[in-house]
């Protein structure tokens, strides 16, 4: 077979006849039921509007090695049956043959239509307004008739397994070739037959002319900005919000930055004129007044900051949001994430029948296990850290009795031996975490990820800022709490860089450029079947978790170490390019579903930057002028304690106002989704009269 054979079977125009699959048949021949031939080898589409003179391969199924050649087909006629015969309404390529290993998936017109509706995409209407899809009324909507312009690669990819996921038995069924092996009514088809080992692997195809597009935009080049639209077009909505947070987060850290800069180069002349004074008493009170004042300023521009900052990025992430049509998802009324399980029964809202679990089930599981489950984490982050300060203090205490080469090096063993632990007790609560979150059984895949992440937010934060909190509130030792976030800061960064630069380019060098090598006479197939070679891309929560623990860093405690801003955003300007370098070469490509924001991770934030308040007014009363004037105007430790408090609400107070002063969306952003919910009513109402008339 030669490789224009191949190239014409995954990317065939109309008109070609085809015959059924047989064992060996060749790529081109494969038609599963009564329809109109898109080409060699793709399965028949039941409309003439489906038919292209191109098919684009989207997405590539793995099955496995003992998959028998009946089941294959019968997986290519389920594919690409109609929905209402209880297919994917898809198209199905078998590639090289019926004994082979991977099936080719792309998707008709129709069938991405009827999902953009259900998923509540807004595009561009005809007057250059976005509205909320109407199948009804896609001759309305620009482009409807181009899905490569209608729709971006990553919505049809998704959709594309949107609609696998979607598969259920319509009736209790045997699998051809597998005569002990029987799918039950409204079982979820794809979950089952990846439990059984037919389906191996599932995953979205690279363009490979996009992509290079993409890199050169992106990273390769001298660029300052992002090409956000581009890399949302291709990668997804989760994967652009993050990258544009990550770029506007970034630029927001040259304020600090400057300030920061200005504060040390000031504390250092004020420290120089300090030493040259005439006396101690007047050296002490210089320097006492310099670190109060750079306290004091620090401390409240970071309190702003955050609050401002944030609430900046709120209405960029609406604009964004508007731009990219995800404005009015409708997830609530899809089908329920293949994971979910329940007693078969009517949906209330959509009137499917479909699996229901109890809202008060889900609740008392998370009552009685998780919290209890996550709590006990907790506590051993606690016992680690307390296990930790005891074998400092016990190393410390032998090594002052001997001091020999021994105990010098018995000193660095509690820091390695938490160092342990922690990392393993992190890795412990993911799997934890993740089974925790399985067993509450959530319906929709957005609420699934927003309870798993934030059980991982809340161990992290603990993880991460538990010993920092002990040293300032309970130890108030300023100076070691600057010591050890300088140290945190200055190794974050170097094992940054090696784990974002050094570390992916040596990946690629010797590992996926070997995966990724192929030459132009190889098959169609072995090209699409080599990006699976390629690992997993591990998705973006551990960039999420850099970045919130860089913003605890900056917010909670930027004010006894000024220089942290600096080091950030040095970081971070690597950073951009590091990440966008990673998806793009050492991953396969992720699936990405549309979403409205940055979800549960926008809400940590929020969080940190009301704790922040709490942290910096508490350091401001450690600062040592003002601890002076405490002991000058003999104030108790009650009186001073009030007095924080105080001054914590008065600041929580200026921060809910200046949040209020800023609105979440622009004007024009409310107006804009206020009409696409009136339109959407309007197009129901149009809808349900036309059923009730025909």
């Amino acid at each position: 077979m030669s490789k224009a054979d191949v190239d014409e079977g995954l990317h065939g125009s109309s008109s070609d006849t085809a015959q059924q699959l047989g064992d060996k048949t060749p790529v081109g021949t494969v038609l599963t039921q009564p329809g109109i031939s898109l080409g060699p080898g793709w399965t028949k589409v039941s409309c003439p509007c489906c038919v292209s003179k191109r098919v684009e391969p989207l997405v590539l199924v793995r099955l496995g090695e003992k998959v028998r050649p009946e089941t294959k087909r019968w997986l290519i006629r389920l594919i690409g049956s109609p929905q209402t015969d209880g297919g994917a309404a898809l198209l199905a390529h078998p590639g090289e043959d019926a004994s082979g290993d991977i099936i080719v998936v792309s998707a008709p017109c129709c069938t991405l239509l009827r999902a953009t509706e259900e998923l509540g995409l807004c595009k561009t209407y005809n007057n250059d307004n976005m509205e909320a899809f109407s199948y009804d009324d896609r001759v309305n909507f620009k482009d409807s008739d181009n899905m490569e312009v209608f729709l971006t690669m990553a919505e049809r990819q998704f959709i594309v397994k949107y609609e696998l996921d979607g598969l259920r038995a319509q009736r209790d069924l045997r699998v051809p070739g597998m005569s002990d092996y029987t799918l039950h009514y409204r079982d979820n088809i794809w979950q089952k037959l990846g439990s059984a080992g037919v389906i191996v692997d599932t995953y979205p195809l690279h363009n490979t002319e996009q992509l290079k597009k993409l890199s050169e935009a992106w990273y390769s080049g001298n660029q300052l900005t992002q090409p956000l639209d581009a890399v949302n077009a291709y990668f997804g909505n989760s994967v652009a919000f993050y990258f544009s947070f990550l770029g506007f987060y970034t630029w927001a850290l040259l304020p600090p930055a400057l300030l920061g800069l200005f504060t040390t180069y000031f504390s250092a002349e004020a420290q120089k004129e300090a030493d040259e004074s005439f006396t101690v008493a007047e050296a002490e009170e210089e320097e006492s007044m310099s670190v109060f004042s750079g306290y004091m300023i620090q401390a409240i521009f970071s309190m702003l900051w955050c609050t401002v900052v944030m609430e900046l990025w709120k209405r960029q992430s609406a604009t964004l949001s508007y731009r990219w049509g995800t404005l009015h998802l409708a997830e609530r009324f899809a089908e329920p994430r293949p994971g979910f399980h329940g007693d078969l029964g009517v949906n209330p809202v959509t009137g499917r029948v479909e699996p229901l679990f109890p809202e008060w089930k889900r609740d008392l599981r998370m009552a009685l296990v998780s919290v209890p489950a996550v709590l006990l984490f907790l506590g051993m982050v606690v016992v680690g850290m307390l296990c930790f300060y005891w074998g400092e203090a016990q190393v410390q205490e032998l090594h002052n009795e001997w001091d020999s080469l021994l105990s010098q090096t018995l000193v660095y063993m509690p820091s390695i031996l938490h160092i342990v632990y922690t990392n393993v007790l992190a890795t412990v609560y993911r799997t934890v975490a993740q089974s925790l979150t399985e067993f509450e059984n959530h319906r929709e895949e957005s609420a699934f990820q927003n309870h798993l992440t934030a059980k991982v937010l809340v161990f992290t934060f603990f993880n991460y800022f538990a010993v920092l909190f002990h040293i300032a509130f309970f130890k108030q030792d300023l100076p070691l709490l600057r010591k050890r976030l300088a140290s945190l800061l200055v190794v974050t960064q170097l094992v940054n860089q090696v784990t974002e630069v050094i570390i992916p380019f040596l990946v690629d060098r010797f590992i996926s450029v070997p995966n990724r090598t192929h030459s132009e006479d190889d098959p169609e197939e072995d090209k699409l079947r080599n990006q699976g070679s390629l690992p997993v891309f591990p998705g973006l929560f551990a960039e999420y978790i850099e970045l919130l623990v860089q913003f605890g860093y900056l917010s909670l405690f930027s004010c006894v170490y000024p220089l942290t801003a600096v080091l950030l955003l040095i970081n971070n300007l690597t950073e951009i390019r590091s990440d966008a370098y990673k998806i793009c070469k050492l991953f396969r490509k992720p699936f990405c579903p549309p979403v409205a924001n940055m979800g549960v991770w926008l809400i940590a934030f929020e969080v940190l930057s009301y704790v922040s308040v709490i942290s910096n007014c508490w350091l401001l009363m450690l600062s040592p002028r003002l601890q002076q004037l405490f002991q000058e105007h003999e104030m108790s430790n009650t009186s001073t304690l009030l007095l924080a408090v105080s001054v914590e609400h008065v600041l929580i107070l200026v921060k809910l106002v200046m949040a209020a002063l800023i609105p979440d969306e622009p004007g024009w952003i409310r107006k804009k989704r206020a009409h696409i919910e009136f339109t959407s009513m309007q197009a129901l109402k149009q809808q349900t009269a036309t059923s009730k008339e025909s």
